[in-house]
């Protein structure tokens, strides 16, 4: 397959289980490495770079599967996502929390966020729907300039999913987001474009019209009628 997206893009990857959603996605971000062919991110070929090297770049992203430090606390857990981008970080004697200027980016996100009033506590206590927010707003706080987001939606109740999407619509336009997402109508709702997916091979691609009046897409994934 090959594709691109534009910078400041919403674009989905559609299609069913087995389609290569989530191997393309760890081509892209280097877990994985492609057959053939080349990675490119902002212009510049990644191919034989590592997920972090990637990640200073400006690369993210969110998985199926929550991931984040269980044991700490809201809080912390976007701190060590500034810490990460912050040359603070090579000076291992020195507590984290004394760093005021990176602590208070961390509670300023937080509250933009909505997610001030459980900064303290720890990430395996608070809801799942604020489990899903709470990585969104770590993979800001790492500087993302282009932001992959698994199935963000998968497990919430429509409220949360609610309040995801508009938090997805939030988020800057300079920041181009590539998600994967089952629910048709939160993939519509958030995207502009999109790329379907088969078997791993690309079968559409283009705009969100477009793709879902293509005869081929109708027949494999979305239904005949």
């Amino acid at each position: 397959m090959s594709f691109s997206v534009a910078t400041g893009a919403r674009h989905v990857i559609l299609g069913p289980n087995g389609a290569g959603k989530t191997t393309l996605f760890n081509v892209i971000t280097g877990e994985k490495s492609p057959s053939a062919g080349r990675v490119l991110l902002f212009g510049r070929d990644v191919s034989d770079l590592t997920s972090d090297r990637r990640a200073w770049l400006g690369l993210s992203r969110t998985f199926q599967i929550t991931n984040l430090f269980w044991d700490l606390t809201v809080e912390d857990n976007v701190l060590l996502a500034y810490l990460a981008q912050d040359r603070s970080r090579q000076v291992f004697y020195r507590p984290a929390r004394s760093l005021a200027q990176l602590v208070a980016k961390a509670r300023a996100m937080l509250d933009e966020f909505g997610l001030g009033g459980i900064a303290q506590a720890r990430a395996r206590s608070i809801s799942y729907g604020e489990q899903r927010q709470l990585e969104i707003v770590i993979a800001l706080a790492t500087r993302a300039r282009l932001l992959l987001l698994d199935e963000p939606t998968a497990g919430l109740s429509r409220d949360a999913a609610n309040y995801l999407i508009r938090l997805t619509k939030s988020l800057p336009a300079a920041i181009t987001v590539l998600l994967v997402e089952h629910d048709l109508d939160v993939a519509f709702q958030l995207s502009q474009t999109a790329t379907v997916l088969h078997q791993g091979e690309l079968i559409a691609h283009g705009s969100v019209e477009a793709v879902r009046s293509n005869p081929e897409v109708r027949q494999v994934y979305l239904g005949r009628r």
